[in-house]
């Protein structure tokens, strides 16, 4: 049994969370704005999206540090406050799980930023970026490590070499959505590219999140599966969104994404959640459907 699915005594579908940026900018946060400092300056509101998910049914929840690695943190001058963000963040979401056995907290680790293949950023900041910020998570006490919404291989490859010091399992997903198939990364990554690749780095996971709406992702989910043997992680968007008065409006209906789940898992999905543009009411359309799932 994979270390994975140790922590959620075999299971082989698990339900994960929904979005946080888009839960944060209803509390407030300006869009563009990264939410990671609210750990410090607004505990309260992280606490409440956390509790939020944990009361819809999710089993992984993650921590609010997308952009609180060093050198994403260094746009808005706060590059010497890795550590405090990350740990404060992994507390928070670790409070909110404790309120129901089995929920498990996965660290929430984006990409820098950089592109490494244009010589913006070199290998040893990225290294350097992740392997402080994997640190700080298991120092927050995570039960694993999530590199979410990539696009660069060997970003992901350096990311992953990094992390391995903190001890945990480690969760690799790319944003698949450029391309006529709208099935390559922004740097023209296939999920053939990513699910090769991450197993040949370890990664005790794979997966595809962001870029698109849940119609596009049993194809992405198969061909990961397929090219890596790993688990799969799959967390869509609530399909493309509209430009609305400065905000980014998403018209499917929870119960419009909950439909998707049976092709999802039957392409073999083994973690299911929601990013841009889903909520708690989005994962608790997931749970129903995955009980239909079950009791077929």
């Amino acid at each position: 049994m994979s270390r994975l699915r140790e922590l959620f005594g075999g299971q082989e579908v698990v339900l994960t969370d929904g979005a946080w940026g888009t839960e944060l900018q209803g509390r407030g946060l300006a869009m563009g704005r990264p939410g990671d400092p609210w750990n410090l300056e607004r505990p309260a509101d992280v606490l409440a999206v956390a509790r939020a998910y944990v009361g819809a049914g999710s089993r992984v929840i993650l921590t609010n540090t997308f952009r609180a690695n060093a050198v994403a943190l260094a746009a808005i001058g706060l590059e010497g406050r890795v550590g405090e963000i990350n740990r404060r963040g992994a507390q928070i979401s670790r409070e909110a799980a404790a309120a129901r056995p089995g929920v498990r907290v996965f660290g929430s680790m984006g990409p820098t930023g950089k592109v490494l293949a244009t010589g913006e950023i070199g290998p040893e900041a990225v290294s350097s970026a992740f392997d402080e910020q994997a640190k700080a998570l298991a120092a927050g006490g995570v039960d694993a490590l999530l590199f979410e919404t990539f696009s660069e291989i060997e970003e992901a490859r350096l990311a992953v070499r990094a992390a391995r010091a903190a001890g945990l399992p480690i969760v690799v997903s790319f944003a698949f959505w450029r391309g006529e198939e709208r099935d390559r990364t922004m740097t023209g990554a296939s999920p053939e590219d990513a699910g090769a690749a991450m197993a040949e780095e370890g990664a005790d996971a794979v997966g595809a999140n962001c870029g698109e709406g849940p119609e596009a992702f049993p194809g992405v989910c198969r061909r990961l599966k397929a090219s890596s043997g790993l688990p799969v992680w799959i967390k869509p968007n609530a399909g493309l969104p509209s430009l609305r008065e400065g905000r980014a409006v998403y018209a499917m209906t929870p119960e419009e994404f909950g439909g998707h789940a049976a092709s999802i898992v039957d392409a073999g999905a083994n973690f299911l959640g929601g990013c841009c543009g889903t909520s708690p009411e989005f994962i608790r359309a997931l749970a129903g459907m995955l009980e239909s799932c079950a009791s077929e």
